[in-house]
Order: structure tokens, then C-alpha cells, then sequence
């Protein structure tokens, strides 16, 4: 009861200090109506058959309309409103550009063939669903680092669905296997998710403050995968090796795949030598694509189309980052964020970042992060770090708390789901804590990271 007097006399205070809080206007309950409806029609994409981007695009945009009114029936001065847009417009430009280079180069390495390679070689050597469930498992947890988590689990949740089609005894344990690894995999590079791109261009750690994450993610990711292993059975898929012609890698694919390397290390260079955007690093990346592309036609006569695999890039995931983005900063500009801060005085740090892990699974991890970087609470390393890593990691306890999940979900239609996930969630939620334990050791009490 004290906690809860406290909170309301520091939202009270929050609330009267704030002269220019929209909060208690007619504007400021609009918005956060509109918010929360608009909200529950990307949370209930699959039962309304809408894609989540088209209500999140609504809300970004149509909140700040509203201010937009709320402002001229007022005769205010819209200068604030237009800097607001302005520094979002900035922030989410320099995220929608850094992916929208990552998934072209993804589609040239499909049009490539490279990850049918891949498929083929693991369904091809005889191996056990047990050992193919690992397989799957590390490759997620290594490939998400590198092409993000969503990517990844595209990709792997296609290999199980090409490696057996009926076995739901492996492939719900083998699917939320790979949607973990991915996760967990993401959450200690800067751009294996959307979570840690944000806090990463957002300045709250360098590149190599975000790999120290590596042991407390993949001690979780283990520790769930044991626990799900028990479920897979040991027999073999079936093979035929006469119905199944052999893929290998066209022309241009490994060339392909040592420039999306070297685009990242520009990222990487660009961001943490020159302080440009990381994006800046992928565009010039993009611009190498391009040139191979031509010099590849000269020699082989056989066209490497650059725009047509642009064209293939999942438009509606980049229109949800947006709309979802503006959406809350909406929220940040009327004054809802300044009044969630609080939580930080009154819970401590470490309690409000591991609980936003389980945020992170019913609400989705963008937004969660987006709040909590507009938030922005007043946090060392150590903290920026660990809710960083609980949001990336905390949306695998629910099916549809991470891009990953609903990737997958949409890939394994009727298999993997919602219902199934859930019967073995108990086994994310150990290795979740596994994760949260594994980094107060190591930042907490080792204090083993870069303290800049």
C-alpha cells in the first residue's frame, strides 16, 4: 500500500511538474485510446486476418494528427511538435535503412541458392531429428547475430518444414527451439535484432559492449534446448535421395556472402570510428552489391537482379517498425513515458529490466524497447545492457512476443502455435532466468565488462 502511495504522489508530481504534459488533455486521452485499440488489432493479427502493419501505421501517424489539431484549436506554437517529427523521422530513417539493406542482401543469397544449399545438406546427410534439432538450434543462435533474428528463423523454419511435414513430436519442440536460439542469438549483436539495433544507434553501448551478452544468452539458449531435447524423438526422416535433386550455390553466392560480411563490418566501422549512422556503413554496402552485380553480368553473362531482390524484402515488417516507432513516440511527446519512469525509482533498475523481459512476451519487444529507450531512465552499462538482453530474449516465452515467433508461426500454419508453444514454455522461462542469473554474475559481481 506504501509503494502504491508513493507511485501516485510521484506520477502526481510528474503530472504537475510537466507544463507542457499532455497527459491529462482531451488530446492526451485520445491518443492513448487510439493507442490501445490499435494495439489489440496487431496483438489479434492472426484472429482479425489483418496485417499488424497496417493498424500500427495508423496509430503512428494518426496520433500525432491529432496533436497536430490539438495544437492549432489551442494557437500553440508547433515548433516543439515539428522537432519531435523531425529527430523521429531521423531516428527511425537510420533503422528502416540499415534493414532494408540487410534483407535485400538475405534475398540475393536465396536467389543464390544458398540457403537451399544449406537444406539440402542437412536433410541429405541421414541425420537423427535429435541431432538436426541441434543443428537447427546452432546455426539459429550463430546465423542471428548476422542476418537478425526474423531472418533466421524464416530460414530455419522452412528447413523443418522441408525435413518432415507430419512429426509434430519434432517439429513444435524443433520450432520453438530454433525461435529461442534465434532470440538469444540476436540479443548480443547490435543488429541480430530490432531491439538491440535500437539501443545500439541510440549511443547506451558500443559494439563490443553488446558481444560481453554472449555467455548469459547462450547459457539460457542451452539450457532451454536440453530441457526441450527430451521431447524429440531419436528415429530419422525419411530420404529419397532419387525425388531430391542435388542444390548447390550458384554463381556468385560465396562472393555474395564475403560482401554482406564486409557490408556489416562497415556498419560497425562507420558507427563506432566516425560516429555516422550504422546505416550509412550498410548503404555503402549496398552500393558494392550493386557494382558486383555488374561486373558479374560482364563475366558470366547472367544477371544478379539487385532491385528485383529489393523488391522481394518483407515491406510490411519495415512499415510495422514504423508505425509502431511514431506510435510510441507519440506517447513519449504527450508525457505518458516521463510518468512510466517512475517505476524505476520505485522497483529499482534491475527488477523493472528483468520484468520487462515478460512485458517483452505479451506486448511484442519493439515496442517495449522504443518505450523504454524514449524513457530513458538515468542507468550505467550493466543496466542498459540487461534490458537490452531480457527484451531480446523475453519474447520467446510467448509465441507471438518476438518477430521471430510470429515468423514462424506464419511458416508452420496450424503446427506451431500459440497453444503448442505454450506447453513448453516453462522450459524458456528456466533458461530466461538462467540468462538473468548468468549476467549478475558477470556484471554485478565479476563486474566482468568494458566500464568505459
Amino acid at each position: 500500500m506504501k509503494k502504491i502511495l508513493i507511485l501516485l504522489a510521484l506520477v502526481n508530481s510528474a503530472w504537475a511538474s510537466n507544463a507542457e504534459s499532455l497527459v491529462g488533455t482531451w488530446v492526451g486521452v485520445a491518443a492513448l485510446v487510439v493507442f490501445v485499440i490499435g494495439y489489440y488489432f496487431i496483438a489479434a493479427e492472426e484472429h482479425y486476418h489483418i496485417n499488424k502493419a497496417k493498424p500500427a501505421l495508423f496509430i503512428g501517424t494518426f496520433i500525432f494528427i491529432l496533436i497536430g489539431f490539438y495544437y492549432l484549436m489551442n494557437g500553440l506554437d508547433t515548433k516543439p511538435l515539428q522537432n519531435e517529427i523531425e529527430h523521429l523521422v531521423l531516428e527511425i530513417a537510420g533503422i528502416l535503412f540499415f534493414l532494408l539493406v540487410a534483407m535485400t542482401y538475405i534475398e540475393a543469397l536465396i536467389e543464390r541458392r544458398v540457403f537451399d544449399t544449406l537444406k539440402y545438406n542437412l536433410i541429405s546427410k541421414g541425420y537423427s531429428y535429435k541431432k538436426l534439432f541441434w543443428l537447427t538450434g546452432i546455426i539459429g543462435f550463430f546465423l542471428s547475430p548476422i542476418a537478425d533474428n526474423l531472418t533466421t528463423a524464416l530460414i530455419l523454419s522452412t528447413v523443418l518444414i522441408t525435413i518432415e511435414r507430419k512429426n509434430t513430436k519434432f517439429l513444435i519442440p524443433a520450432a520453438v527451439n530454433v525461435v529461442v536460439a534465434a532470440n538469444a542469438g540476436g540479443a548480443w549483436s547490435p543488429f541480430g535484432d530490432i531491439t538491440t539495433l535500437m539501443a545500439w544507434t541510440a549511443g547506451k553501448g558500443s559494439f563490443v559492449d553488446f558481444l560481453f551478452l554472449f555467455p548469459a544468452s547462450i547459457v539460457g539458449w542451452v539450457i532451454t534446448a536440453l530441457l526441450l531435447s527430451r521431447f524429440v524423438p531419436n528415429d530419422k526422416p525419411v530420404f529419397d535421395a532419387k525425388n531430391e535433386p542435388k542444390v548447390t550455390i550458384l554463381k556468385g553466392g560465396k562472393i555474395i556472402i564475403g560482401l554482406g560480411i564486409f557490408t556489416i563490418f562497415c556498419a560497425i566501422m562507420s558507427h563506432q570510428l566516425f560516429h555516422l549512422p550504422a546505416m550509412w556503413g550498410m548503404m555503402f554496402g549496398f552500393s558494392l552489391l550493386q557494382i558486383y552485380s555488374y561486373i558479374h553480368k560482364k563475366k558470366h553473362n547472367e544477371d544478379i537482379e539487385v532491385f528485383k531482390s529489393l523488391s522481394k524484402i518483407e515491406n510490411d515488417t519495415l512499415l510495422f517498425f514504423f508505425g509502431i516507432l511514431a506510435a510510441v513516440g507519440s506517447l513519449h511527446f504527450i508525457g505518458y513515458l516521463a510518468l512510466a519512469a517512475n517505476l524505476y525509482d520505485i522497483a529499482g533498475a534491475t527488477t523493472v529490466n528483468i520484468g520487462v523481459g515478460f512485458l517483452s512476451a505479451i506486448v511484442d519487444n519493439i515496442p517495449v524497447m522504443s518505450a523504454v529507450l524514449k524513457t530513458n531512465p538515468d542507468m550505467g552499462l550493466d543496466q542498459w545492457m540487461l534490458v537490452t538482453l531480457a527484451a531480446g530474449i523475453g519474447g520467446s516465452m510467448i509465441s507471438f512476443g518476438s518477430a521471430a515467433g510470429v515468423g514462424v508461426m506464419g511458416k508452420l500454419r496450424g503446427i506451431y502455435t500459440f497453444t503448442a508453444h505454450i506447453k513448453y514454455a516453462w522450459t524458456i522461462i528456466i533458461g530466461y532466468f538462467a540468462s538473468m542469473g548468468v549476467w549478475y554474475v558477470q556484471y554485478e559481481i565479476l563486474g566482468f565488462y568494458l566500464k568505459g
